[in-house]
């Protein structure tokens, strides 16, 4: 099926794959490289990821430790100069590491990485590179964690100017469950 989706003259389509720090978005990466690798190197695969921006709001202790201060001057500091290196550190660290995975397997990606929240950065990079088809990996939230926080992967099915999959890691068996047993 994905190969239908991706089939097409030439070098014009583009697969994204975005990705943060977690084992969902690592199975995800290796998901595509095993089920989809034909497809992706019949075009573009771009490997995106999002840089969280920086907080302002810092709130500090007060020295009789009931009270609270707000401090908007903390923004031009070298401490949020240094978080925000940070980040970006460890955003092209991620990155670089899944183009090593991606290289290793036989494909060529492409990295891109922007400082926004994740859900408008993804849909962004979207529609600004032209992406036919974006890939996702599902955290697994449960009910009211997406109800409180939201997830990332609904607001990119709902918004995202393309095709979106999103690959679920499956859940490992626990000791109550017995897994199947197949005879061949």
């Amino acid at each position: 099926m994905a190969e239908v989706l991706l089939a097409g003259e030439g070098s014009d389509k583009k697969v994204m794959l975005a990705i943060d720090e977690s084992e969902y978005s690592h199975y995800a990466l290796m998901w595509v490289l095993d089920n989809l690798k034909d497809s992706i190197n019949k075009g573009q695969f771009i490997i995106f990821m999002a840089q969280q921006p920086p907080n302002y709001n810092y709130t500090f202790a007060a020295s009789l430790g009931s009270a609270r201060m707000y401090c908007p001057t903390v923004a031009n500091s070298d401490f949020v100069n240094s978080a925000q290196e940070n980040h970006r550190k460890l955003a092209l660290a991620l990155l670089e590491k899944a183009r090593d995975i991606c290289a290793s397997k036989g494909v060529k990606a492409e990295l891109v990485t922007e400082v926004g929240d994740p859900r408008a950065a993804i849909c962004s990079a979207v529609e600004k590179l032209n992406i036919n088809m974006l890939i996702l990996g599902q955290r697994g939230l449960g009910k009211i964690k997406r109800a409180l926080i939201g997830s990332v992967s609904n607001y990119c099915i709902q918004y995202a100017k393309c095709p979106v999959l999103v690959v679920k890691k499956p859940q490992a068996a626990t000791a109550d469950q017995k897994s199947p047993t197949f005879l061949f």
